[in-house]
């Protein structure tokens, strides 16, 4: 490869680093008007999102644990969404002493409403690639996501490295 042909394809990374970090940049926006076009709060979609995304039945302390809030304040949420009707709670498949929530019918219904046009656009960019761009866009798609996943996961500083420990000197 020429000089010139490595200076495009380092331009080409930058730029697709860039629109990498303008898409994530993004979700927060889509998330608070998902949250209005439905008619709940944030953390409101955010439980129907795992809620529904879930294989495993959750009950109220493994929701407030995945959203990482007390269980008082999930039994809270649980209870408001519930009262909304986009909740119900039920009794757990196989430990019959639990409960689970889980959406209900009308919570999908309206959460694919507010999606519908998010999908369809999403689709209509997605139809123009040929079957090698997209055999390529999914493959590096599904890498960044297990590249956040793991950084997600994984415990980070809450400073830079080179800080110094606080405390007396």
């Amino acid at each position: 490869m020429n000089e010139s042909s490595t200076s495009d394809l380092h331009e080409a990374h930058y730029l697709i680093g860039q629109a990498l970090r303008a898409l994530l940049g993004l979700a927060p926006d889509v998330h608070a008007v998902l949250a209005r076009r439905v008619g709940v709060g944030i953390t409101d979609l955010t439980a129907l999102d795992r809620l529904t995304s879930s294989e495993q039945p959750m009950g109220v302390v493994e929701l407030g644990d995945s959203l990482g809030i007390r269980s008082a304040s999930a039994t809270v949420l649980v209870d408001r969404l519930v009262a909304a009707g986009h909740l119900q709670r039920a009794p757990h498949p196989t430990d019959g002493r639990r409960r689970i929530v889980r959406a209900t019918g009308s919570a999908h219904d309206d959460m694919m409403d507010a999606l519908r046009p998010l999908i369809a656009g999403i689709n209509r960019v997605t139809e123009q690639l040929d079957a090698d761009t997209s055999r390529a866009v999914l493959a590096y798609l599904n890498d960044v996501c297990a590249v956040l996943r793991d950084f997600a996961q994984t415990p980070g500083q809450t400073g830079p490295a080179s800080a110094p420990a606080e405390g007396p000197t």
